[in-house]
């Protein structure tokens, strides 16, 4: 990350000096700042390593109001939990009002200042200004943003002390982007899916929730806390928590720190005492496999309220619920060879000769366009004739392939049905894209007539559907015009009852970009629990491939290494599988920290099940 603020590289120098002799980094707080007129950018803390703790330096004697508000953004963007010394920089009553949890924004460079007016009367204001990137709500929710920022900051001095201070400012706290990269890290929360059709499954897929936390200022307790306090409003209403209303840390307790074993107790308040041993596990299940994304990893959770023990669970919950998708491990990857049949690989172990699959669909007969498999493998889907047809056939020898379940009656290939996904229940999701009556489709089961799915928010026509493992996210690329985007939306169920003849009404709402920064996204695939790997290009770009975090942020780590004509690419939830794409190469995959490989040269359409 580079600097977000000028002067960036000239302060890099002194604290890489003080970080080597001391193993701790002091903001001083001392920027030069203008009194009037001009605008200047405040310096930002350039990117450090991982272990270096940032602590910001309090305001000296007769500092001028310039050195007031720089040394206040630079304390912002330290490690001190309660924002303790920021604080300093505040008159007592601005201090006690002030609430920096409440929201953080995020600004392309750091917050610019600009006096307004002179220092007449002890009395003097600046306006923060810049280009919003992010916003980071009071929930830790994470929504890209955009925009100019002005916020005035007004100070005051002392008529005893003579010391200025800010008496008045925005609530949350602001800073540059490569400012929050460093004091920031998504983490996943889990809750459970609480729809209808997911319930009646056997088990119930947790759902992850993703939000931001700050690196340095225990994100253990911070996360165990967070998810008490229950879903984001975005996802909250198609999950629930096991976590009986107003259940919080018990009273006094500051931090959570695991033990010798990587087992963490977490001391409930009485609100917790009377869950059955079932619920108790549900609940150790949702922390369990939210601390299992920090460090260090914790491998039990034991849950107390008071004097009693509620109940442990270790690192295998199966026997609860659904383990996350990013647990689960497809067996085959599928492909449609040259014979435009249906053909797999092994998922763990691919080698380089497919066999088709069991079944109609793996036989010589209708030319597949492209397919989906079950995420049981049972049963797969193929489009065939050019887009027109959708077929749905069991994968076991013998079997038939029948009617078309679906038949679309667009003029061109491009003007009729996308590829098919299963979702979490065993139904199946396809866009029709004729013009004249473009529809999103839900067949329950795979078989009979079709739901049209609502979708209030949509705005353009669905190019690309990929259901989450979950069942309640689903992934739409959705074109407008001369711009292609990739738009993540929630997956409602009303009016199921259970009945034989009761059919749902199915909603997809509140969409939202998980790829602001794209203008033609092309192909995309789910590559983790709140993950997905996209291939498109940037305004005036050439193609790239990333990963995109479904609140529209990007995840930590390595892009995935550069392909060229890349027209699918398929990902498995469970990261440790390797990505595949049909390229100008053909079919060709990629393992973590290598280079892609070609797999066969006559294939296309490869996909994991889902």
């Amino acid at each position: 990350m580079g600097a977000d603020r000028v002067g960036g590289a000239r302060r890099g120098a002194t604290r890489a000096t003080a970080y080597a002799a001391c193993g701790v980094v002091l903001l001083a707080g001392c920027a030069s700042m203008p009194d009037s007129g001009d605008l200047r950018g405040v310096e930002s803390t350039p990117r450090q390593d991982t272990q270096v703790r940032v602590f910001a330096m309090p305001p000296q004697d007769d500092a001028q109001p310039s050195d007031i508000v720089s040394g206040f953004l630079e304390a912002l963007t330290s490690d001190d939990p309660g924002y303790s010394t920021a604080r300093q920089y505040l008159t007592r009553t601005a201090s006690q009002t002030w609430q920096p949890g409440l929201s953080t924004t995020v600004l392309q460079n750091g917050p610019g200042t600009e006096a307004i007016g002179h220092e007449v009367a002890n009395d003097l204001t600046f306006t923060l200004t810049g280009t919003k990137v992010a916003t980071v709500d009071e929930q830790q929710s994470y929504a890209a943003a955009k925009g100019a920022y002005a916020a005035p900051v007004h100070l005051t001095r002392d008529k005893k002390t003579k010391q200025w201070r800010i008496d008045r400012l925005p609530q949350g706290v602001v800073m540059g982007k490569s400012d929050f990269q460093r004091n920031y890290m998504s983490v996943n929360k889990y809750y459970f899916a609480s729809n209808t059709a997911a319930t009646t499954q056997a088990h119930t897929a947790a759902v992850a929730d993703p939000v931001y936390v700050r690196r340095y200022v225990d994100p253990t307790t911070e996360m165990v806390r967070s998810l008490l306090n229950g879903p984001s409003s975005w996802l909250d209403p198609v999950v629930r928590t096991s976590f009986p209303t107003g259940t919080a840390l018990k009273k006094g307790v500051k931090a959570l720190t695991p033990d010798d074993q990587n087992k963490l107790t977490v001391p409930l308040n009485e609100n917790a005492a009377r869950v059955g041993t079932a619920k108790c596990g549900e609940m150790a299940a949702q922390l369990l496999f939210t601390l299992q994304n920090l460090t260090p990893i914790v491998d039990t959770v034991e849950l107390r309220s008071g004097s009693k023990r509620l109940c442990s669970l270790g690192d295998d919950p199966g026997d609860l619920v659904d383990t996350r998708a990013s647990a689960q491990h497809p067996a085959y990857l599928y492909f449609i060879d040259s014979k435009k049949r249906l053909v797999r690989l092994s998922a763990a172990n691919p080698g380089t000769t497919p066999d088709p699959v069991p079944g109609a669909l793996g036989e010589t007969g209708k030319a597949l366009l492209s397919v989906a498999v079950s995420r049981d493998e049972q049963s797969a889907a193929g489009v065939a004739d050019e887009g027109k047809d959708l077929y749905v056939a069991s994968l076991v020898s013998g079997g038939s392939l029948g009617d078309a379940v679906l038949t679309s009656h667009g003029s061109t290939e491009a003007n009729r049905l996308t590829a098919p996904s299963w979702d979490a229940h065993g139904d199946l999701w396809v866009a029709d894209r004729d013009p004249a009556d473009p529809r999103l489709l839900l067949l329950e089961q795979g078989r009979g007539e079709p739901i049209v799915v609502k979708a209030p928010g949509l705005d353009g026509r669905i190019q690309d559907v990929r259901v989450a493992a979950d069942g309640v996210r689903i992934a739409l690329v959705v074109a407008k015009g001369d711009r292609t985007s990739l738009l993540i939306g929630r997956i409602e169920r009303t009016g199921e009852t259970g009945g034989a003849d009761e059919r749902p009404t199915v909603w997809v709402q509140e969409l939202r970009s998980a790829t602001p920064e794209l203008e033609d996204v092309t192909a995309m695939s789910w590559a983790g629990d709140s993950r997905l790997v996209v291939v498109g290009r940037e305004q005036g770009g050439v193609q790239t491939m990333r990963y995109v975090q479904i609140d529209g942020s990007t995840p930590e780590g390595p892009a995935p290494a550069a392909l060229t004509g890349v027209k699918e690419l398929t990902a498995a939830e469970d990261e440790g599988l390797p990505l595949v794409a049909y390229s100008e190469d053909g079919i060709v995959r990629l393992r973590s920290g290598a280079q892609w490989q070609k797999v066969v040269t006559d294939g296309t359409a490869p996909v994991y099940p889902g």
